[in-house]
């Protein structure tokens, strides 16, 4: 359990664009991946615990900005795959269901226990139609997969990495000059297929080595 609470926090200095926070994951990641993940901090969200609340289908984390909100779910394993049958398996419909309801895109971030690299993937919950924003940030971030049953469970390597979610939640909607050279933003652009921006603002060069 405390562990647990340990890669929720991880996850939510992260959404919540804190350098160290952001720095701490990223640090046996390659420098392009980085360079995907540190949009997050010019572009943050607000991130609020929500375990504990009592409202079923709030998921672990809820994560806000002006534009997009998500219930999250954190899960952790030192297996790739994680089963989704009873509680949990009552958890994830709870989740579809105020997906359903709400307009939302729930979604679910898997940790990886002891491996190198971007240790996150991203899943989200099929909860329907959705509007705006979100109906197109849906076409880019992979379902939680079935089993041959049928039923969905967690396959870390069918997840979308956490550098290039952030990429894609966080990228920017002008074109502007990029903040990268040319190499990087070229393996950047061809991965996401969109343009970055921006001069190096002062909270970038404790990155650059």
């Amino acid at each position: 359990m405390v562990q647990g609470a340990q890669y929720e926090r991880e996850l939510r200095h992260v959404l919540a664009g804190t350098p160290d926070g952001v720095r701490a994951v990223t640090r046996s990641c390659t420098e392009s991946e980085r360079a995907q993940a540190r949009l997050v901090i010019e572009k943050p969200f607000l991130v609020v615990r929500a375990a504990g609340s009592g409202i079923e289908g709030s998921g672990d984390l809820l994560a806000l900005r002006g534009d997009i909100c998500f219930p999250i779910e954190v899960k952790t394993s030192k297996e790739k795959k994680i089963y989704l049958s009873g509680r949990l398996a009552e958890q994830y419909s709870a989740l579809a269901d105020i997906g359903k309801r709400c307009g939302l895109m729930p979604l679910y971030a898997f940790r990886l226990k002891g491996v190198r690299g971007d240790s996150w993937r991203i899943f989200r919950i099929d909860a329907g139609e959705l509007e705006g924003k979100l109906s197109i940030l849906a076409r880019r971030i992979p379902v939680c997969p079935l089993t041959s049953t049928g039923k969905p469970h967690l396959m870390w390597d069918k997840g979308m990495p956490l550098h290039k979610f952030l990429a894609l939640v966080c990228r920017e909607t002008e074109q502007k000059k990029s903040i990268f050279n040319p190499i990087q933003e070229r393996t950047i652009a061809e991965e996401l297929s969109y343009e970055l921006g921006a001069e190096t603002p002062h909270w970038m060069k404790g990155f650059i080595r």
